[in-house]
């Protein structure tokens, strides 16, 4: 007998912007999560009545993400009643903290086969709504910081000045991205990754921008200065703007993950199996740094070191964040985020763990690469971090 989880498909929706006028604003994030979960289980000639969980990402749970999204998503999916689902928040990680949760309950025997998912609807529940205007920190916490905790745009402002990264490196990357994940959606990289959505006559990333360079980006202002930041981090240059950010983002994405003995009984082709996991905590300020231990620790724990990686997801929330890793890691850039990151591919917050896991599988496939990283940065000061093996 064998527990090893697998991982038999992952998908994801095209990225919109998270915008009203964005092309996938049309559309219900129940129906958006729905459409995934429906072709994940077409995809493979799966009896959803087999399904023992779903487990789904979402970050602003309130309004039409409210009341469990992950469950009213697998019921308007055709599911039958009797698969349960739960919607967990990780914040930008939930969706890689899903396919984690999926993955252990299969290593421990307690299920044989579950769906992690995500979905962010960024254009109908806008960043940050789910606070409600209410206070989310409370008395105790401020105590402990009595200078007041940032937004994550102020700690990737505070990371690029500890690490001295200038404009133009900042836009630079970004540019890279934009150009990495043009050419891998020119050449059909994401076309078995890709699926469609009801309503939507698109099947392209709309936040890809072709031909982004570091000039085109340079007229780009501030997007999180102010005159009591300045005075408070006199040492910062202002320098993270809307190009080289992740820009607000809708979509959905799944992966369907079992027992290796399950896929074999169905007659199902494992493409990957998962290796070792991390889950850390970083000073909230920074908070964007976890993903540095966290890198740490995975590999400790899968007895692996760079040099056997082929790959890496690194989410790109702010382009500080994967140049602070690069810096503090030593990886091989040419390794990282090879078809573009969340600068360009968006990042649709609940969504974006099964989505990186999507293209870094694919990524692996395409390079006959065996082992890929996978590493998010997480409001409150987190990471995650997830090292799988293709089959």
């Amino acid at each position: 007998m064998s527990h090893d989880a697998v991982i038999i498909d992952v998908i994801r929706t095209p990225v919109g912007r998270g915008k009203p006028g964005g092309m996938l604003s049309g559309v219900h994030p129940v129906d958006l999560l729905a459409g995934v979960l429906t072709a994940i289980v077409d995809r493979n000639d799966l009896d959803p009545a087999l399904v023992d969980d779903v487990i789904g990402g979402c970050v602003s749970q309130i309004g039409e993400q409210s009341y469990n999204v992950t469950r009213n998503a697998l019921l308007a999916a055709g599911f039958p009643e009797s698969v349960p689902g739960t919607t967990i928040d990780r914040q930008c990680g939930s969706s890689q903290q899903a396919a984690t949760f999926a993955a252990q309950a299969v290593l421990a025997g307690q299920a044989d086969i579950v769906i992690a998912c995500g979905v962010e609807s960024m254009s109908r529940v806008p960043l940050g709504s789910s606070a409600a205007g209410a206070d989310p920190f409370g008395s105790r916490l401020r105590a402990r910081y009595p200078e007041g905790l940032v937004n994550q745009g102020v700690s990737a402002e505070l990371i690029a000045a500890k690490w001295g990264f200038s404009r133009d490196e900042l836009d630079g990357y970004a540019a890279r991205s934009h150009a990495l994940a043009a050419e891998a959606g020119e050449s059909g990289a994401f076309a078995t990754e890709l699926v469609p959505v009801a309503g939507v006559d698109r099947l392209v990333d709309e936040t890809v921008r072709p031909g982004t360079t570091v000039d085109s980006l340079a007229s780009l202002n501030p997007s999180f200065r102010t005159d009591a930041l300045a005075e408070r981090f006199p040492d910062v240059a202002w320098n993270i703007t809307p190009g080289n950010s992740s820009p607000l983002t809708d979509g959905a994405s799944a992966a369907l993950i079992m027992s290796a003995d399950a896929a074999d009984k169905l007659g199902l082709e494992p493409r990957a199996r998962f290796r070792a996991f991390s889950v850390v905590g970083s000073d909230p300020l920074y908070m964007l740094t976890g993903v540095i231990p966290a890198t740490a620790r995975v590999l400790e724990r899968a007895g692996l070191t760079h040099a056997d990686m082929d790959a890496y997801e690194v989410n790109e929330a702010f382009s500080s964040v994967p140049l602070a890793w690069l810096a503090e890691t030593g990886a091989d850039v040419a390794k990282l985020n090879p078809r573009g990151g969340a600068i360009a591919l968006g990042h649709a917050l609940g969504s974006s763990g099964t989505r990186l896991l999507t293209t870094l599988v694919n990524q692996l496939e395409a390079t006959d690469g065996t082992y890929g990283l996978q590493v998010m940065c997480e409001g409150g000061g987190m990471a995650n971090a997830t090292i799988i093996e293709r089959l």
